[in-house]
């Protein structure tokens, strides 16, 4: 009777553990990571962040699905873990002096047309935990619409030449770009 009871705990815990691991698994599909990279005079940059789908969902706007996570209208600039942005190099983007080192990227997403990155001293927390007070400051975003509607979140560093280069955001129906000088 005692081996009855504990192989059926054991088979219970493997199942239990199996079960977490497959919804894990699952929670990763649908937000894989992803990482950007570039190589802009010399110095290296990156991006590392989960990519999610839109998958029917509307995303941006009143209404929307990023309206209901509690830092909206800071918006994680991805899934799952914060964004990070990582550079050997001092840069400036979009105007503001960022030295190099390992930042977290948040977008100002109140306004679908007028987007503002937003580079945060703060690093290694979950997406979802945003505090202000840790901003290195905020750059305003230059907006398009892509031809089409973009699926799955997207970002691409750029070399432009002469040390210069672009980290661009792509998702829903917005494509959002800022500059970055390379010093």
């Amino acid at each position: 009777m005692v081996r009855v009871a504990g192989s059926k705990r054991i088979l219970t815990t493997v199942v239990l553990v199996a079960l977490v691991a497959f919804t894990a698994s699952l929670a990763r599909a649908q937000s894989p990571a992803a990482t950007a990279t570039a190589t802009i005079n010399g110095k290296s940059l990156a991006v590392r962040y989960s990519a999610p789908s839109v998958r029917g969902r509307q995303i941006f706007g009143a209404g929307g699905l990023l309206s209901n996570d509690p830092t909206y209208p800071a918006w994680r600039a991805g899934a799952n873990a914060a964004t990070m942005f990582t550079t050997d190099a001092d840069v400036v983007v979009g105007g503001l002096a960022v030295p190099k080192g390992t930042y977290t990227l948040y977008a100002w997403v109140q306004n679908p047309a007028a987007w503002e990155l937003i580079i945060s001293k703060q690093t290694g927390q979950w997406g979802l935990n945003y505090d202000a007070k840790q901003d290195l400051g905020r750059v305003k975003m230059t907006m398009s619409k892509p031809p089409a509607l973009v699926e799955t979140l997207k970002y691409t560093l750029a070399d432009k030449g002469q040390g210069q280069g672009e980290l661009r955001l792509e998702w829903e129906h917005h494509i959002a770009t800022v500059p970055i000088t390379v010093k």
